[in-house]
């Protein structure tokens, strides 16, 4: 993958998903360098518009984009995007994708609905992806195959849990994804 003149390959990704389910976490984690993040409070404006359901201790919000950087080898490094979660944002997803290989959705088995527009958004655009469970503390547990069935993925679609505070579990999730594209190049699939 790497360049004539010895340079990495650079894969953008995405890091998409509902509000308030750890995306701006998962890109903190695991990122080598310091993350840009462009978190606001949350505030009485946004009363009426953002749906706290579930989150009702959410104190800020991604308000553009999270940035982070992740170098694999010597022939690979992943820029990580972190996508708003709220609709009102929603603009900004066309723009961070162009030229994305590929993404996450971070799923939360309390809200397990708020990620379904963000895996139709990638469905429609024909991004390949991996669906990740955040595990919070609390939230109702459920294997890879019934969150899977949940969300009417094709029996080939990477589903893993994960925890976002975690480096290593971070890890895992990008290497799935990584594996995931490499396989549909692969394969042919478009």
């Amino acid at each position: 993958m790497s360049s004539a003149a010895g340079l990495a390959a650079s894969v953008k990704i995405l890091v998409a998903g509902g509000f308030g389910v750890g995306k701006t976490t998962m890109v903190s984690s695991i990122s080598e360098v310091a993350p840009l993040r462009t978190e606001e409070l949350v505030t009485e404006v946004s009363a009426g518009i953002d749906d706290l359901s579930g989150v009702e201790g959410k104190t800020t919000t991604t308000v553009a984009l999270d940035f982070g950087r992740l170098t694999i080898d010597d022939n690979l490094v992943l820029y990580l995007f972190g996508t708003p979660g709220q609709d009102r944002f929603w603009f900004l997803w066309d723009e961070l994708a162009l030229g994305a290989l590929g993404a996450v959705v971070l799923a939360d088995t309390r809200r397990l609905e708020n990620c379904f527009a963000a895996i139709d958004y990638f469905e429609r655009r024909g991004l390949s992806f991996t669906v990740a469970v955040n595990c919070f503390a609390g939230a109702p547990v459920y294997t890879p195959d019934e969150v899977r069935d949940a969300l009417d993925l094709q029996l080939d679609q990477p589903v893993v849990l994960c925890d976002a505070r975690d480096r290593a579990s971070c890890r895992t999730v990008l290497t799935t994804l990584l594996e995931h594209l490499i396989y549909r190049s692969s394969a042919g699939v478009a």
